[in-house]
């Protein structure tokens, strides 16, 4: 495993936590609504060609939540003083889930802030058909069970969700649930402004990657984000659920390599 360190930066009287590894252009990477689930196997590999930085989002465990910061756009916003505070200079940006939904907000408000980006089964786009699951009707286990298509293909399952959680880990997953529904809720998962918005986007190089059988994030809206945002790709992975980092790393290795060699 890349050696990398635990940080704080102090961001508008908040104190932020972050890991950080690695060597080249910064690359951003932002956690989904599971929250910070550390230094991953994909991160050893962007460390090789990047300087990684993955931030806990305000109000999750970890990272302090600024009283004024109530909404996913006071969240984006917020994140755009962040990468100020780390001295970043035209970061590459990735993210998953509501990390990808938070990439693209933040994409939208300061195109130019950004080398790149890299959206990862995200939410923030409403499906025309179908729908994005309440996953606030969920406990963790069911949404494990909606989140991959097959549990034995993710060869770190065992050690992300499935050793019985400490009382600090319950306590953490309720903290992270909090922040995910004050931030994602009304409306749920999504913003009706963004869609629009995407279309600032034609100088990002941007490429999408999703499960095909992910069932949190229908692929549809893979989809229309490939539709809005003009020259991105979408490369879509089978037999893979709403992680495809995890579920499919070969695959979404391939993916999303000459994309970040660029």
């Amino acid at each position: 495993m890349a050696a990398f360190e635990e940080k704080t930066v102090m961001v508008g009287g908040a104190r932020i936590e972050y890991l950080t590894g690695g060597s080249g252009a910064p690359l951003i990477w932002l956690h989904g609504s599971e929250g910070n689930l550390g230094w991953l196997r994909l991160h050893d590999e962007l460390a090789r060609s990047f300087t990684v930085y993955i931030p806990t989002h305000p109000g999750f465990a970890g990272s302090e939540r600024p009283l004024w910061l109530e909404s996913f756009l006071d969240l984006s916003r917020f994140y755009l003083w962040i990468v100020q505070e780390l001295g970043l200079s035209r970061p590459a940006l990735a993210g998953h889930f509501i990390g990808g939904w938070l990439a693209a907000e933040m994409a939208a408000m300061s195109p130019q802030t950004f080398a790149r980006m890299l959206l990862i089964d995200a939410a923030g786009v409403r499906p025309r058909e179908g729908e994005i699951t309440d996953i606030f009707l969920h406990g963790s286990e069911g949404i494990r069970q909606l989140s991959f298509f097959d549990v034995k293909q993710v060869a770190d399952y065992e050690l992300l969700f499935g050793t019985k959680p400490t009382p600090e880990a319950r306590e953490a997953h309720i903290i992270n649930r909090e922040a995910a529904t004050r931030y994602c809720w009304k409306p749920y998962m999504h913003d009706p402004s963004l869609p629009p918005l995407l279309e600032r986007l034609r100088g990002v190089p941007t490429l999408i990657v999703w499960g095909r059988e992910d069932r949190i994030v229908p692929v549809e809206c893979g989809e229309l984000y490939r539709k809005a945002i003009a020259g991105s790709n979408l490369e879509i992975i089978d037999r893979c659920g709403h992680f495809p980092h995890l579920e499919k790393p070969a695959e979404f290795s391939r993916a999303i390599a000459g994309f970040l060699a660029k």
